[in-house]
């Protein structure tokens, strides 16, 4: 399996590196791995939803 780094991640999925690394922590992603104080994440893994908006159905509107 091929891994990225936090900031391979980041620019990956526009949003910064700091945020990856709490998502990361929060093992809200699959598959990742902490190798010594670098997270190693799946290449093809998703962006994990934002958990902070609620995801709004067209037909609620």
């Amino acid at each position: 399996m091929d891994y990225i780094s936090a900031p391979e991640a980041a620019k990956k999925w526009g949003i910064s590196e700091r945020r990856v690394q709490k998502l990361c922590e929060e093992n809200r992603i699959p598959g990742v791995v902490r190798f010594g104080r670098m997270w190693l994440i799946p290449k093809d893994t998703e962006k994990p939803a934002d958990k902070r908006y609620k995801v709004r159905s067209v037909y609620n509107e």
